[in-house]
């Protein structure tokens, strides 16, 4: 890896946290995490070298590699013409400037290796895109993973940002699945060596799309937001700067049986919805 840098006179770019793996236990839980068929599409986030594109090649039907470095994403033409791979198409752009990936694939899979600072954005977007992926495979730092994992009492706006997406719509079978973490990989794993450990997660959007629609969405988390907009404040108190007055809002904990003086982060996905559609029915009278 360093021999091709330096073959290409570059370094790896703090600025875009390019941290490389270089761990090929970890690589193999990344797969089988995956559990890639031979007609699977691979949206790979990042492939950098392509040391996970490689693989990932020989056992799917296409991998879209997408990465923001327009030098990397040369070396990884260079990489793949070399091996004789012609499965993989390479996009050199920014994963959150492209907006027509619905129209590009379908039934297809996320596997990356996320700098902290897109982490959340790229999640975002896509578990709200029109045409979700089946599954992701993220490589993540281990403290962003376990606040997409969070349950009460350590619920956070990430966690309930992920899991809502995830939540099995009411009445019906979904295959959404709570996000997972796979495994703790040590910063060891990865040239240069990053300052945090990372973590492994997965996470299936719901078989069924959205629980709301679109503006529904959109009240669901400003509600959401509000609770969470001062961590030392009771619930009631943060959300008494919504339409609703303290006193309306304990009522409604009351009817969905929690404690009045509870707090944002002893709140489950569940409770969320609960306390929205009754919020969102009393606010609109």
């Amino acid at each position: 890896m360093k021999e091709i840098l330096k073959k290409y006179g570059i370094k790896p770019s703090k600025r875009l946290g390019q941290n490389f793996l270089i761990d090929k236990n970890v690589l193999k839980k990344i797969i089988e995490a995956a559990e890639l068929k031979p007609d699977d599409i691979i949206l790979e986030i990042g492939p950098g070298l392509g040391i996970l594109t490689l693989e990932l090649a020989k056992k799917v039907k296409k991998v879209i590699a997408v990465e923001k470095d327009r030098t990397l994403s040369q070396i990884l033409k260079d990489v793949l013409k070399a091996e004789g791979i012609n499965n993989v198409e390479v996009i050199n752009k920014d994963i959150l400037q492209i907006s027509n990936f619905q129209f590009l694939i379908s039934n297809y899979k996320i596997i990356a290796n996320l700098p902290y600072y897109i982490t959340s954005p790229v999640i975002r977007k896509f578990l709200e895109s029109e045409s979700p992926p089946q599954e992701m495979i993220l490589m993540v730092q281990k403290e962003v993973a376990q606040r997409i994992c969070a349950k009460p009492p350590r619920m956070n706006l990430l966690a309930v940002a992920v899991q809502f997406y995830v939540h099995p719509v009411r009445n019906k079978i979904s295959n959404g699945a709570e996000p997972e973490i796979i495994s703790y990989v040590s910063r060891n794993s990865f040239w240069p060596q990053p300052k945090v450990d990372s973590a492994i997660i997965k996470i299936v959007p719901r078989v069924f799309g959205y629980l709301y629609p679109k503006t529904e969405t959109e009240r669901f988390f400003k509600l959401v937001k509000a609770g969470f907009s001062s961590k030392r404040k009771m619930l009631k108190n943060n959300l008494s700067s919504t339409s609703l007055e303290a006193r309306k809002i304990e009522k409604i904990l009351k009817e969905i049986g929690l404690n009045p003086k509870i707090r944002a982060e002893n709140l489950s996905i569940q409770d969320w919805i609960k306390l929205y559609e009754i919020y969102n029915q009393i606010s609109k009278k």
